[in-house]
């Protein structure tokens, strides 16, 4: 009887483990490949590819482990996965807020963010000497942009924070402390008006020009092609170190105005629709009045280094969602 059962476990674990596809990897090669070559329209395409991939088989990889786990539990029970910290609903949600030096503090239900400070100034926008050869026709040409100061997130919006204010998570890397993804430009402007009922602050998305500004290091840019360094594996989660995941927010080094993951672990939206520069200078700019895509910045885990300079420009449809999350913005 006891070697019956051992058989029977054997082939269940046996057509639990069946192999699945791995197409991420060599798209992701060739998507590269077609980039290095200035072939960019393959290569996006390639890289959207590889996303499908990568989430096709994510998938397949969760049925299985739940598939494994149910064949292994009469044999080998697993004490229960200690739970997240609890978060409060928002029907329940209190708020509170204070001023911490130059900076803002907020706590919605138990969850606590920082507004940094970001004393205005102009700055040149675009494709600047430091970004060398990587620089994309559309950040062509540089030009100079002056901006009033505002205070920006010292770190993309948490799903923490998420929860807490629309009580439920999109997010397809689960964890309080990483950033929320999954989410479109039209659920960040709806996630920001509750927001804003809730702590009695207008806030907003960035506008590109806030983003690259606040990126640079504000007044205190020193020139850097990555928010915060030359080096990417300093400040940045990307395709290079992230092995195919989110992290926590603040865990890479901050940048000049003490910002974290400006650059890398999710794409961040800005308030604008994507349009064309131009040489003449500008201030407090806010993009076309209209178009076909809202502009995102920042680069993610899932994308090479080149995305993941202060200076790149993607788009995607407002409807759409992917890994892509936010920072918050208000201005005085």
């Amino acid at each position: 009887m006891m070697r019956i059962k051992f058989f029977m476990i054997v082939l269940l674990l046996a057509m639990c483990g069946g192999a699945m596809a791995q197409c991420y990897q060599p798209t992701m090669n060739a998507a590269r490949q077609e980039e290095r070559v200035g072939n960019y329209q393959r290569a996006a395409q390639l890289y959207r590819e590889a996303q499908n991939c990568y989430e096709a088989t994510a998938q397949q990889k969760t049925v299985a482990k739940t598939a494994e786990g149910r064949c292994r539990k009469a044999l080998e029970p697993k004490p229960s996965k200690p739970t997240e910290p609890s978060i409060t609903p928002p029907q329940k949600v209190s708020v509170s807020h204070y001023s911490s030096g130059a900076n803002e503090v907020f706590t919605v239900g138990n969850v606590t963010f920082k507004m940094v400070w970001v004393e205005g100034g102009t700055f040149t926008m675009g494709c600047t000497p430091e970004q060398g050869d990587d620089c994309w026709s559309v950040e062509s040409p540089a030009h100079s942009v002056t901006l009033d100061g505002y205070y920006i997130g010292e770190t993309e919006v948490t799903q923490a924070l998420w929860t807490a204010v629309m009580g439920s998570n999109p997010s397809y890397h689960k964890g309080n402390n990483l950033p929320v993804e999954q989410v479109s430009w039209v659920d960040a402007q709806n996630f920001i008006k509750r927001l804003s009922q809730l702590t009695g602050c207008t806030f907003s998305l960035p506008t590109e020009a806030e983003w690259e500004y606040a990126a640079r290091g504000g007044s205190k840019n020193r020139g850097y092609k990555y928010a915060g360094s030359n080096g990417i594996d300093a400040v940045a989660w990307y395709d290079g170190n992230s092995g195919d995941q989110t992290y926590p927010v603040a865990q890479k080094a901050a940048n000049e105005l003490g910002l974290y993951d400006m650059s890398g672990n999710v794409w961040e939206w800005c308030s604008d629709w994507k349009g064309g520069y131009s040489s003449g200078a500008q201030r407090n700019p806010t993009g076309p009045g209209s178009g076909s895509g809202r502009v995102l910045r920042g680069g993610s885990w899932f994308n090479y280094a080149g995305y993941c300079r202060v200076s790149y420009r993607y788009r995607s449809n407002p409807a759409d969602r992917g890994y892509f999350g936010f920072r918050l913005v208000f201005r005085p």
